[in-house]
């Protein structure tokens, strides 16, 4: 009986030993995954859309006199039609990239406006300085359908220097669905005037 009862207490023994050889690496890896998970939300909050760091930075006035600058239009789409004319809802993120990798760039407008040529919203309140090869971006979001399959974005930007000209282009996607859906349009330059972009830097 003593035999056995040794035998019993081995075996629970093991088991517990194999049990806590699963659990506590388990533990470990969760708590590591939900360390991990805080990093990354804070450090995605800090790039969301409206946040600002050292390299893109609000202005209450332009910091110099503009000698280069140009209106931007940029196609974008809040839906695509597909199958029997069903309107499939698109998130949209309009991208500003300064691709100079000496100089500054201020954007001075950005507003979203529908199929009918209507202005929907003000993206950018204030003049937004953007460092050398700093980027910023706004989004509409999928759920928002003011916009429509023809609406668009006007950009300006302007400069103190002779810099490369920004890439800036609208990014629509939607992954709702088993099949996503993904494209890219690019801005097309309206004019090159600084007229415009003086005033509304300057208002």
């Amino acid at each position: 009986m003593s035999t056995e009862s040794d035998s019993d207490k081995f075996v629970r023994f093991v088991k517990y030993l194999i049990l806590l050889a699963i659990v506590i690496p388990l533990v470990i890896f969760w708590a590591f995954l939900e360390l991990r998970f805080e990093a990354l939300e804070s450090e995605i909050q800090s790039l969301e859309p409206g946040g600002r760091d050292h390299a893109r930075t609000e202005l209450v006035e332009l910091p110099w006199h503009p000698v280069q600058g140009q209106t931007l239009y940029v196609p974008a789409y809040s839906h695509v039609y597909h199958q029997d004319a069903k309107p499939r809802l698109l998130a949209v993120t309009l991208s500003v990239r300064n691709t100079d990798e000496r100089n500054d760039i201020v954007v001075t407008r950005v507003d979203y406006f529908d199929s009918t040529g209507k202005r929907r919203r003000q993206l950018l309140e204030k003049p937004l300085r953007l460092a050398p090869l700093a980027s910023t971006d706004f989004v509409i979001e999928r759920k928002d359908t003011s916009g429509g399959s023809g609406a668009s974005f006007i950009v300006q930007w302007t400069s103190g220097s002779l810099v490369n000209s920004p890439v800036v282009e609208a990014v629509m996607i939607d992954t709702d669905n088993m099949q996503g859906i993904s494209f890219v349009r690019p801005a097309r330059v309206l004019n090159e005037s600084l007229d415009e972009v003086t005033e509304m830097g300057n208002d």
